[in-house]
């Protein structure tokens, strides 16, 4: 199940909301939300249930271990084990596959390549297993004790699919105690609301426009076709991952939860450095606080950490060389503005810092999208013009004109939608003492909110094009 679904919308989050304030005590509020998350993780394959029981019963236990011997020898036998039983999951279900094709690539081997199914949101939750018990190794949070709050935790469907990668730190308090006043059951709505227009209204038509050029040999497409999709491309992943991300933390706030900000407008940014301090925020600190830190390669050897993080993060995109050179690729840009140092980078004019950082922003989401190394060779040699020299591509075409004249209002409001414009228009009316602005504020908010609720749903009823990307993860 997903959140930008009818079914969704109109049934299953209206009856859960019910069943929710029907319960009077906390304790009953959480059985509620188990039943249901489990019910939504269960919604399109029911036995990868198992895997996610098995991952919260096992991560409890390791827990409860770890806290008792922290200080001893066997503390760090029980975190060893807890983290390799984890990443050995991740690694048998989303890996294999390409592990054997990789063999079979180099020593022309004939291993059978095993098909396994991806179990929904498994590095999400691997994820979040693995930061509860480090932290608790770390003694930065208490173990749990009780197995239904920690099953709530790890299976608490707003964030369980895709994210964002919830630290327990962030709920162990309201696992326990919280509540659920008008302003959260508002402000969660809203955020609902928004997330779900950013991915029906405008990620799902930018992604047909991808479709369009890149569903092709794109041989055949000219080089300013090429910088086109890939820029449409961009904007598409970022309204379809952090639309779903403002879906996820409307619907905690609505039961009570205040999951962290996944993303602030990150092509806003003016380095690489700060765009991966916008983007997909979770992640990105995960691998910050859990893996750049240790000193895997000693204390002195920082640069090493540093791309193996990047490493990490590409192969955590998925089971791909792309994925690997893809998280490269901006590790490399990361350890380039490093040694640059930001004293430097700041003497650059602005106007050369947002075209250096979106560039390399945008030829990153290409390798991003390719997962055939061809299409992705070919992808660089036309956006750098060589296939114009080399079989006669052309610079421009009319499809792609006609393309971007067709488009056009929609390329623009997402451009413009990509900036913090709407937090500078909510400071305006909601934080304005003229008490007739509030007011036009508030009832702006809810005109536009509901507008934007019958837009989106209007298209999901005849929607044949409802593709989620991060279902992959």
């Amino acid at each position: 199940m997903v959140f930008a679904d009818l079914f969704f919308i109109y049934f299953f989050l209206p009856l859960c909301l019910i069943c929710y304030f029907a319960a009077k005590k906390l304790e009953t509020r959480n059985k509620v939300l188990i039943v249901f998350s489990l019910i939504f993780y269960a919604w399109g394959e029911p036995i990868w249930i198992i895997l996610l029981l098995f991952s919260a019963a096992f991560n409890w236990i390791m827990g409860m271990h770890i806290g008792a011997n922290r200080n001893k020898p066997r503390g760090k036998i029980f975190i060893a084990t807890a983290i390799s039983v984890d990443i050995l999951l991740l690694l048998i279900f989303k890996y294999t596959g390409f592990f054997a094709e990789t063999f079979n690539g180099i020593f022309h081997a004939s291993i059978p390549v095993p098909q396994i199914a991806l179990p929904i949101g498994i590095s999400f939750y691997t994820f979040q297993a693995i930061s509860y018990v480090l932290d608790c190794y770390w003694e930065n949070v208490k173990p749990q004790r009780q197995f239904s709050k920690f099953l709530l935790y790890l299976s608490l469907f707003p964030q369980l699919i895709a994210g964002p990668i919830v630290r327990y730190s962030v709920v162990e308090q309201e696992v326990s105690k919280r509540r659920v006043t008008a302003t959260d059951l508002s402000e969660g709505a809203l955020r609902i609301i928004v997330g779900l227009a950013k991915k029906v209204i405008i990620a799902n038509n930018l992604y047909a426009i991808v479709t369009q050029f890149f569903g092709q040999d794109i041989s055949t497409l000219s080089t300013l076709g090429t910088w086109y999709t890939v820029i449409v491309y961009s904007m598409y992943v970022y309204f379809d991952f952090s639309g779903y991300s403002d879906m996820a933390i409307g619907l905690g706030r609505m039961f009570g939860f205040h999951f962290d900000e996944n993303f602030k407008y990150p092509f806003a940014c003016k380095t690489i450095a700060e765009f991966w301090q916008r983007w997909h925020i979770s992640l990105g600190s995960f691998f910050r606080d859990y893996l750049l830190y240790v000193p895997i390669f000693g204390k002195n050897r920082k640069y090493l950490s540093l791309f193996l993080v990047w490493f990490c993060t590409g192969m955590w995109h998925g089971a791909a060389w792309n994925f690997i050179l893809w998280g490269l690729y901006f590790g490399f840009f990361i350890f380039f503005e490093q040694k640059l140092g930001k004293k430097r980078i700041k003497k650059w004019p602005l106007w050369w810092k947002h075209i250096y950082s979106k560039l390399v922003i945008i030829i990153g989401f290409g390798i991003f999208y390719f997962e055939d190394m061809g299409q992705l060779g070919q992808f660089f040699l036309n956006i750098t013009g060589i296939s114009m020299i080399s079989n006669g591509s052309p610079f421009a075409d009319q499809l792609t004109w006609n393309s971007f004249v067709n488009n056009c209002f929609l390329i623009i409001f997402a451009m413009v939608a990509c900036m913090p414009v709407l937090p500078a228009i909510k400071k305006f009316f909601f934080e304005n003492r003229n008490n007739t602005i509030y007011a036009l504020g508030r009832m702006g908010s809810t005109v536009c909110c509901g507008v934007l609720l019958v837009i989106s749903s209007i298209l999901l009823v005849d929607s044949t094009n409802n593709p989620f990307l991060y279902w992959r993860f």
